[in-house]
């Protein structure tokens, strides 16, 4: 592995985790026109849907008519199934961010960190590493800063932590299926079959929750945004540049998602940002990194 090609796949991973940390800020924005949660999560799956969907044909057509693998009904089924953990994903962070601070909820759905280990430890059967407990432990120290929670003057709403550690559990799913299921075909093909997967419960929740007249606005006001910087480009960049920083390397890069966040909540939405919450977030980061580097001495 060149390092030019670990540049290139840090620059990737980085503009991608870029993109996903400013969508929650374009979500809260679309909140205070009044759009209602089924109108931003239908908007974002059924433009990122026709986005692949082009994406899936320019590369069939450069393949001359086909594909490399083309998925099998079986891949399709464990894509869509898994693609129903990742439109939990999108409500429950949606719905988080209605009720608490952008920069609040990002750092619930980091969680994932400490709820990846457990995940780990329950499917392999055995006790996480030192390393990977002190990352834990950072992790959770870091939350307590970073949500505030120590400063008896703040009050976040029950129901934003609810949804916030819901969606880091659903995403915490969402990584373990995408990076195991169906791995053969290409990242276009899972991307979509996921997205359909996804869009079965964002439609579902729309249909139970939409009580006024559906919105037709969004689409061309937020949807294309959210779906450019929640469903189309990220995924696409990451897949380009995992491969060539390895997920050690391209996790700590992603991490970059918790920061960028952070400062389009306060500078676009002018949520406050206390120096103990960049401390906690600071603290957040060093945990991935040191659960995703190696401390073995090379020989």
């Amino acid at each position: 592995m060149s390092g030019n090609n670990v540049l290139k796949g840090v620059f990737l991973v980085g503009l991608g985790a870029t993109s996903y940390g400013m969508l929650a800020t374009f979500v809260k924005l679309a909140y205070q026109e009044n759009y209602t949660t089924a109108e931003v999560t239908s908007s974002q799956f059924i433009l990122g849907i026709i986005g692949i969907l082009i994406i899936n044909a320019f590369q069939k057509s450069k393949n001359k008519g086909t594909v490399i693998k083309k998925a099998t009904k079986k891949n399709i089924a464990q894509l869509m199934l898994a693609g129903t953990s990742l439109g939990m994903t999108s409500v429950f962070y949606y719905l988080a961010v209605k009720y608490i601070p952008v920069s609040i909820g990002i750092v619930l759905l980091m969680q994932t960190v400490w709820m990846g280990v457990l995940l780990e430890m329950f499917i392999d059967k055995k006790l996480p590493s030192l390393q990977k407990v002190i990352s834990v432990v950072i992790v959770l120290a870091g939350t307590a800063l970073a949500t505030n929670i120590l400063t008896s003057e703040i009050e976040l709403d029950w129901r934003g932590l609810m949804w916030g550690m819901l969606a880091a559990a659903s995403f915490t799913t969402t990584m373990f299926t995408a990076n195991s299921v169906a791995t053969e075909i290409s990242s276009a093909q899972r991307s979509l079959y996921m997205l359909l997967g996804g869009a079965v419960i964002v439609f579902g929740f729309g249909i139970f929750t939409q009580t006024t007249p559906y919105n037709f606005d969004i689409f061309l006001k937020w949807g294309i945004v959210l779906s450019l910087f929640g469903t189309i480009i990220p995924p696409m960049l990451m897949n380009s540049g995992f491969p060539h920083t390895g997920i050690g390397l391209g996790s700590i890069v992603s991490s970059l998602e918790l920061p960028v966040s952070v400062m389009m909540a306060f500078v676009i939405l002018n949520e406050e940002v206390v120096l103990t919450q960049w401390l906690g977030i600071v603290l957040i980061i060093l945990a991935i990194v040191i659960m995703n580097i190696s401390f073995k001495k090379k020989k």
